[in-house]
Parts: C-alpha cells; structure tokens; sequence
C-alpha cells in the first residue's frame, strides 16, 4: 500500500531549500547552484522573503537562526530578536495611560534584529559578499513579483486604516489616488525597498574589497546610517494605533548604533536518541523541549497514531509546558530562567502526573515550581476581546491577522540550518517615508507590570514566539524544521517530529498529516487573550476521534482540512543524500533542490 502525501520529497546530493514561499526557495537555490553554502543560500532566501511575504515579515522585524555549522562539527544559535529601546521602562509606557502594550502603530517598537541578524550569518558562516545574496530581493523588490492571496487580503483588510490614518502605508500598499488594493497575482512592485538595498550594497562595495568589511558597512548603513536615521526622525512622530490613541515611539539612534546580532549556545534535549536543539528562553524555544520531556514521562509512544488518547496527550502535555513558559521564560540576560530544573526528568515526572487520561484541562494555568521557585503569572488584562482562531498566528488587530516565514536549507558540505524570520508586518506599523517597509512592534510581547521574567526593561529582548528547530537523529543525519504560528509554532513543529520519532513517517508524510493545536494560555500578543480548554484541529483526523476529544472535555473547533500550520523540513542523510519537504497549506510553501 502507497502512502498519500500531496507532494514528492525531494530527494538529491548538491542542496535543498524548502521555505513558505517559492519565489525565496528558488532565490536560495540559486545560490546553492552558484556555489554558495547553506548560510548563503539563507540570507538570500530570508531577504526575499521581506519582499514577496510582507504581510508575514519584513526589513523591520526580527531573526532567530539554529544552524549547524559542518566544518565545526557544532550547532548554534544566531539571534537577531532586537532590544526594547533604553526610554522602555514600564513606568514610563504606564504614565501614557497604556496597560497592554499595543500591537500596532510605534510604541511596541524594539530595535529591528532581521538585518543584522543575517548579516551575522553571512559574516560568521557564509562566503559570499551583500551584493550576492541580496539581488535578488532588490529584483524583485524593483522589478515587481506576483503578489501572494495572503497579502493581498491583509492589504485589502488595511486599506481603511492606511487612507485614515497611515499615509505613509497608503501611499506605498495601495494603488492610484483611489487608494485601491491591489489583487491576488497583481504584479506589485516596491521601489523604496529597493533603492533601500541598492543604497545598502553601494555602501558596503564603497570601500575595501575584503568581505568581511563589505558586510560591516551593510550593517552600519542599516544600523548607523541612513536606513537608522529615516527609522528613528519616523519614530518620533505621533501615530494612531489600534487602541485609538496616538502615540510617539522611544527608538533612537543610539538604541540601533549599540545593538548587535549574537551567536550564542543552542538549548538541548535528547528525546529517544534524537537531540533536540532550540534557541534560548528569550524565545519561547524550549518550551518544545519541555513537551518532548512531559510527553516522554506520560508515556505518549504507546498511543494510537493521531487517536483521541494520541491527540489528549499533546494537547494537555502543551497546557503545562505554556504555562511554565508564562511563568518562567524571559530574557536570560534579565531574568533567571530555571531552564535545567524545567528540562529535568524529575520534574517532568511530577508534572505528567497533573496529565488526567480521561478529562480535559479547563481551568486556569498551572505552572510547576522547578528546583522550588514559585511561580508568578502575570495579572491578566483587565479589558480582553480577541478571536484567537486558526492558522493565523501573529494578530495586529481585530479581523486582520498576518503571520510568519519559514525557511530551511541543507548543502552538500553537510551544514544546515533553519530560520523563522518575522515581525515587520505591513499592517501593524506604518510603512517608513523613502525607506518602503515600517517598524516592528515585538515589545507587544513585554508585561508593563514589574518584576515578572518577561517584564519591559531597556535593552531587554522580548520573549518571542519566534523558535526554528535542528535535529540530530540516531543514524547521523542532521534536519532543519519548522514553521510559522506564533504560539501555534511549537505545538505544530512538534507534531512534525513526533511522527518521525513514533511513526515512522517520512518528512512529506509526517508535514501532510493532520494538524491541532490549544489556545489555552494566554496569547504572546495584543491584547492577551486566552482560550480556556480550546482545541482547534483539522476535521480529516475523523468524527471518532472528534467524539473521543469532546467526551473528555476539549472545547473542540473543527477546522478546515488542510489550514493549521506551515512546516518545512531540509536536512543532510548520512550517505550523502539531501531530504527536503514543504506545506501544501497555505498554497505558496515550496521545496527545491537537486
């Protein structure tokens, strides 16, 4: 008997990139035909992605990388998720009157880590200079690209608020002095985005040839030049926001000039021989680490396949998890994450227990108390009304959601390396006059009360949902994955690798499988909600598992078949060969390679 998947996997020896939009995957197999590396191959994909998923991600926003580095034999981590600006403090953003920090407009703008952050990969593991992998975006960024259903119906949703309030957003997103929105398939064509990156690469070739001092005069351009000087004159101007106030941003120059990408030491865990590596805890990464441990000590291997005792398990093994993650994670350089007691056996032991095979979790969070730090939530919102939903993972405001990006890329030197850009999004802040893209608005991911791990603080990086995945397996072979989702992203990455650990599933087959995830905490964005006991799942796992979910409890939506999720997969065999797989979901997911 054939097993269904709705794409081959790709299967070949010089390289495979699979990312959620083809017009990236190709760029970056572009590179890899000529004779760039893993690394390469990514930056020039990333970039594209600014460009053709704007609605997703863009120059503004914000970059983990977990990447295998062959000639090392070692993993790392390159984090490009910016600081909150030193004016940040929770007082000051309080005496506005603010008590969620908003997810739209200028105030929610940290430093934009997505540049540097690929610069450093360039520079630290690529071989190639900034006019090779970023010609590709200034193409398409100049010459025009095919603008994507996505896009198009978030421009669409925008359009009001961009002709009311957001010139600078009408002027570049819609089309004639109507201010009409472009369609699905229209050609859309970014010059200010482009003349941006030419600017970039002319000032990065205006000096010594040598490599590395092409890519610092990149960075500087972004961080110390013009590209800063437009961000932070823009920041200081008042602009309305979802909450319908107005209000100024606190970026300045000094906040980008004193920021730097970092390489740093991935988090691991070794679940049934394969070694899990995630960023740190300043992303919400181990939390993935944390439900391989409660499902391990639950005993999920023995479950049905996508069975309702399969599916109960995951879902209430991810309630304890996101609640320690409310509880516990924040920037380790501000907080003391107990990350080695939340990665115990021990403790997962003692929380496995909490799981009730026969009854959902309804009630409140129940974080644990590793090594015996009580836990402290923060006080919820005292005003909540957000539809949390489906597949959409990165709301800005009410009825208009965007997203992430996703790319994964393994060469045939044996690096890999997975990369989950995001934040930037057209619709949450206002595009930049001359620059064509706008400001990120992460600190939305800060708490205004004080003392919590994820507390607002100057030079503090926000708690990102934002959290690529590395694997290696028991027989060598290294795989990249991933997927865009905001809190959804480590509930369905981690299905992913759960039929590959369980079942036996190949990369397509274990991507094509069916998909759920809980809403159960509390968001990572405005205005904070929560679900209590919400699961939302594909309608194809079958009524007799739906009636199985719903006897025990589950607040079940039944979604549309194939819409949760957007997982992508490149990795490195030990024969030689190359494997990579991408989501139908979505419609623009694609792998490439050969």
């Amino acid at each position: 008997m054939t097993t269904f998947t709705t794409r081959p996997e790709l299967t070949g020896t010089h390289g495979m990139v699979a990312s959620t939009h083809w017009l990236a995957s190709q760029a970056g197999m572009s590179v890899l035909e000529r004779g760039g590396n893993a690394f390469d191959a990514a930056v020039a994909a990333g970039l594209v992605l600014q460009v053709v998923e704007p609605e997703m991600n863009g120059p503004g926003g914000d970059l983990p990388v977990v990447g295998w580095d062959a000639a090392a034999g070692e993993p790392f981590v390159v984090c490009g998720q910016g600081v909150a600006p030193a004016a940040a403090t929770s007082a000051a953003v309080r005496d506005l009157g603010v008590e969620v920090v908003p997810g739209t407009g200028l105030l929610p703008a940290v430093v934009p880590g997505a540049f540097g952050g690929w610069m450093l990969l360039l520079q630290r593991y690529g071989t190639m200079r900034p006019r090779d992998v970023m010609s590709y975006a200034i193409e398409y960024a100049g010459g025009g690209f095919p603008l994507g259903a996505s896009a198009a119906r978030v421009i669409g949703e925008s359009a009001a608020w961009f002709r009311t309030h957001w010139p600078t957003s009408a002027a570049l997103w819609l089309r004639g002095a109507a201010g009409a929105a472009p369609g699905a398939g229209d050609r859309f064509v970014n010059a200010e985005l482009a003349a941006t990156y030419e600017r970039i690469v002319a000032e990065a070739e205006a000096g010594s040839g040598d490599r590395d001092e092409q890519i610092e005069r990149a960075r500087r351009a972004y961080y110390e030049g013009f590209v800063a000087e437009a961000l932070t004159a823009f920041a200081a101007t008042e602009v309305m926001d979802e909450s319908g106030a107005a209000h100024r941003g606190l970026l300045t120059a000094g906040d980008l000039a004193a920021w730097r990408a970092t390489v740093e030491d991935p988090v691991a865990y070794d679940y049934h021989g394969h070694t899990v590596l995630k960023a740190g805890p300043w992303s919400q990464g181990p939390v993935f680490l944390q439900q391989l441990a409660l499902l391990d000590a639950a005993g999920l291997g023995s479950a049905e396949p996508d069975g309702a005792d399969f599916v109960h398990l995951v879902v209430e093994s991810a309630k304890l998890a996101f609640a320690d993650r409310e509880a516990f994670y924040g920037d380790p350089a501000f907080a003391e994450v107990p990350l080695a007691a939340l990665l115990a056996p021990s403790y997962a032991q003692e929380r496995a227990r909490l799981v009730d095979a026969a009854a959902a979790d309804t009630g409140p969070l129940r974080p644990g108390r590793p090594a015996g730090r009580e836990p402290r939530l923060p006080r919820p919102p005292s005003a909540v009304a957000q539809p949390l939903g489906s597949g959409s993972g990165e709301p800005t405001w009410a009825g208009t959601h965007g997203d992430t990006c996703h790319l994964d890329v393994a060469d045939r030197w044996g690096n890999v390396v997975s990369c989950t850009p995001s934040g930037g999004w057209l619709q949450s802040s206002p595009a930049v006059p001359g620059l064509g893209f706008g400001l990120g608005t992460r600190g939305q991911m800060f708490w205004l009360e004080d003392g919590l791990p994820n507390s607002l603080a100057p030079g503090k990086r926000p708690r990102t949902t934002l959290t690529p995945s590395l694997v290696l397996r028991p027989d060598g072979s290294r795989l990249a994955f991933g997927t865009p989702g905001g809190d959804q992203q480590d509930q369905w990455s981690l299905l992913f690798l759960l039929r590959l650990v369980h079942h036996g599933h190949g990369l397509q087959q274990a991507i094509d499988a069916p998909a759920w995830h809980t809403t159960h905490f509390t968001s990572s964005f405005y205005p904070r909600g929560s679900e209590p006991g919400a699961l939302y799942i594909e309608g194809r796992v079958g009524e007799r598992v739906l009636q199985g979910l719903r006897a025990r409890g589950h607040r079940v939506t039944v979604e549309d078949d194939w819409s949760l999720g957007r997982v992508s997969a490149a990795g490195h065999e030990p024969g030689g060969f190359l494997r990579a797989a991408a989501n139908p979901r979505g419609m623009q997911g694609y792998a490439v390679g050969r």
